[in-house]
């Protein structure tokens, strides 16, 4: 027993231009006319042609007067209908045979007796549905998706511009980079290449047990810790435990390496939810710049076209559908307009704010406009996996409680905080390449307050 599906011949060859036959069925031979032609119909078109576009006519949902109407009054067409008359278009000479013909149009088949009603009823039928599919179909959905585009580059700015700690990172790095490079010509960097961000990652410790990228985002997971537990007054009971415990060696190095791991468990949150606050950066990425400039022109050079071919229908008995496009036309030349301004706005936002972060960019006419936010996006999500790495090893890290002493200890005071970062930076890199510093400056906070880094 055969158990294949059974396949809709007529749509394969709608779709696919193609047919499944049977070798000894006459369909098979075009040559055929009774293949070709039911009794009686007469084909204008080529057979397949014909053959495709009968097929389409009968997926409308609509009759041919409902079809007629709309394009007579310009608006009561789906676009789904338009879609599939579009795609029916007969060229010029196609257009000129049908309407030439001058016999029995009973006697025509669909899609021969479809055209000719239609060409027939509505002076310029087909150039009325390409106008109308327009509309429908491309000027609309394009010029929403036009305005969401400008309105997430300019959130993207607005984030870039607002989020501190994406900067603390930033400045985390130059710190780093510059200590790496002390004494050397490129110590005392003011910035670095943002695109040296994604090889963060590639610069490994002398002892290649971490990368430079695990310990700068270490770095500023413990600086927000320290924050996030000075807000919770918190600090004050840790620090006074390790003061406590300071005179024995071992309640102190626990003690110590509790407080660490409490401030690492309040800052990797914190760190980990940036990528949140960049949700228009990520999105800005995505944006194809190109398909952004080129939208305006392309809109504006349909609408100048249909608003030629109305012209040209003046002699013509176009009625409701002439007042309807004119409408239309002034009313999308205006929008085109307007949106072309705010894209030149939102341009322009774009190329301070990479300047604010890339100066040698912002000047480069061969950069890509959007790299920034690439670059960013492409960032962040290397910062999502290190705090990934760091949840994880907090997770294997749990430290034992100190023994209970038998005596009080004396109080004695804490070491100084610079001893405290001598001894928990041991990590070693080697110098930083050339490419990850400059000595441009980067516009961003020079505060040199404490911040555990």
């Amino acid at each position: 027993m055969n158990h294949a599906p059974r396949f809709d011949e007529d749509l394969m060859e709608a779709l696919f231009g193609y047919v499944a036959t049977n070798p000894g069925s006459s369909a098979s031979n075009p040559s055929n006319p009774a293949a070709n032609n039911a009794p009686g119909q007469i084909r204008l078109l080529e057979p397949r042609k014909s053959q495709n576009i009968a097929i389409i006519l009968r997926t409308l949902a609509v009759s041919r007067q409902e079809i007629i109407d709309g394009l007579q009054d310009g608006h009561s067409l789906a676009a789904d209908t338009l879609e599939k008359l579009h795609r029916i278009a007969p060229t010029a000479d196609e257009e000129s045979l049908i309407l030439s013909f001058d016999g029995n149009p009973s006697h025509l088949a669909d899609a021969e007796s479809f055209l000719f009603q239609i060409l027939r009823a509505v002076p310029s039928a087909f150039p009325r549905i390409a106008a109308l599919h327009f509309r429908r179909s491309a000027y609309e959905p394009e010029i929403l998706h036009l305005r969401q585009s400008l309105r997430i580059l300019d959130l993207a700015c607005k984030e870039l511009r607002a989020q501190q700690l994406f900067l603390k990172l930033l400045e985390a790095i130059l710190k780093a980079g510059n200590r790496m490079n002390a004494g050397t010509a490129r110590g005392n960097a003011q910035a670095f290449d943002l695109t040296a961000l994604r090889k963060l990652s590639d610069v490994k410790s002398t002892d290649g047990k971490t990368t430079l990228l695990h310990f700068v985002v270490e770095e500023v997971v413990r600086s927000e810790g320290k924050i996030c537990a000075a807000a919770l007054n918190r600090s004050h009971s840790i620090r006074r435990s390790v003061s406590r415990n300071a005179a024995e060696p071992e309640a102190y190095r626990q003690a110590r390496e509790e407080r660490e791991r409490e401030f690492m468990i309040l800052g990797q949150p914190i760190v980990g939810g940036l990528s949140v606050d960049f949700a228009n950066v990520k999105k800005a990425a995505a944006i194809d710049h190109e398909s952004l400039t080129g939208s305006c022109p392309f809109l504006a050079a349909r609408v100048a076209e249909i608003r030629q071919l109305l012209r040209g229908w003046k002699e013509e008995k176009v009625g409701e559908f002439a007042s309807e496009m004119t409408s239309f036309v002034e009313e999308a030349a205006g929008e085109i307009e307007r949106v072309k301004e705010e894209q030149m706005m939102v341009m322009e936002k774009v190329r301070r704010t990479t300047e604010y972060y890339q100066p040698a960019a912002a000047k480069d006419n061969g950069a890509h406009p959007l790299q920034l936010f690439v670059i960013v996006r492409d960032f962040l999500a290397m910062v999502d996996q290190a705090c990934v790495d760091i949840a994880r090893k907090l997770q294997k890290k749990r430290p034992a409680r100190p023994p209970a002493s038998a005596k009080a200890t004396p109080m004695v005071s804490p070491p100084s905080t610079a001893a405290e970062k001598e001894e928990r930076i041991t990590t070693r890199f080697p110098n930083l390449p050339a490419r990850f510093l400059s000595d441009n400056s980067m516009s961003s906070s020079d505060s040199e307050e404490e911040d555990g880094f």
